[in-house]
């Protein structure tokens, strides 16, 4: 089979020119004349036959052919990148800072028993690690792996790898079910103190399934709404009400019966564990082994 050896031309320096922003900034980081790049885009778009960019005094756009000839450029301007690196990365020994981003819920949990484990057995990868509620950009926010729980990643261009799969449970202490009695079905909990997490879509909006497939929908006024699921725990525990959580946050406190669970005839949510991580640069060695130990360590 015969290839065009003109078929990749232009593609590497068109894909930097888009994400540069600019023929200057384009010619300057690919340590070329303005002129040079200008030639390549010129040659690219005439073999084409098509304007893949709208040219202006002060900046560039992309045509809709041009947006979708970048988009496979992208792809495949980034596995050729992958390719070399895998190569190189063979000879280089996991070293510098790896930048993860955690739930405090499962930092506290999970992680930090496995870290420590990992930090032994990498002693030249240095972990930053960011502990928050809150929703993180994987790329825009500079990190290499972010662990993200729920029940359905939204569609992206990141990689993502199921680590653990749990489910939603709703739990209470004895004490508090001694004083304010155990529901038996979800409609009770409209009568019952409520701790939520604010992060959630709808926290005053429950939704149950029965076994028979039922949908029940209960409206709910929280007594404490909190963007921490720790808070959450800490307060069930001292009996301050019931709260919905994922299972592998209280499994502790189940073990040691300070919470029990409740309403277990009722369909539990799936909730899993994800690793995130940008899909269209080269990994990092320092990544790959995280995610591997990630894996080894927890996946079972």
């Amino acid at each position: 089979m015969a290839f065009n050896s003109e078929l990749l031309d232009g593609m590497v320096i068109f894909v930097e020119l888009i994400q540069a922003g600019s023929f200057t900034k384009a010619a300057d980081n690919m340590d070329h004349s303005t002129s040079y790049i200008s030639k390549k885009i010129n040659k690219l778009e005439a073999r084409l036959g098509v304007r893949l960019v709208n040219r202006t005094t002060r900046s560039i756009s992309l045509t809709h052919e041009g947006e979708l000839y970048y988009q496979q450029c992208l792809s495949i301007v980034g596995d050729a990148e992958q390719a070399e690196a895998s190569i190189n990365q063979q000879q280089k020994k996991p070293q510098g800072t790896l930048k993860i981003s955690c739930s405090t819920s499962f930092s506290l949990s999970h992680l930090r028993f496995v870290l420590m484990q990992f930090m032994q057995d990498y002693p030249e990868i240095n972990i930053e690690l960011d502990i928050s509620e809150n929703m993180v950009d994987v790329v825009a926010d500079g990190f290499d792996v972010v662990i993200r729980a729920t029940n359905a990643l939204e569609e992206s261009s990141l990689i993502s790898r199921k680590l653990i799969s749990s489910y939603g449970v709703a739990v209470a202490s004895p004490g508090y079910l001694k004083q304010h009695g155990c529901p038996t079905h979800p409609s009770e909990l409209a009568h019952h103190q409520l701790i939520a997490y604010s992060n959630i879509k709808n926290p005053t909006r429950l939704l149950f399934h029965s076994q028979q497939g039922e949908s029940i929908t209960v409206d709910v006024k929280n007594r404490m709404l909190t963007n921490s699921s720790s808070m959450e725990v800490e307060l069930a525990v001292a009996g301050m009400g019931i709260t919905l959580l994922p299972k592998f946050i209280v499994e502790e406190q189940l073990k040691t019966g300070q919470l029990v669970t409740l309403l277990e005839e009722y369909n539990r949510t799936e909730i899993n564990i994800y690793l995130v991580y940008a899909s269209r640069k080269h990994m990092a060695s320092k990544v790959r082994v995280f995610i591997d130990f990630m894996m080894q360590q927890l996946a079972s």
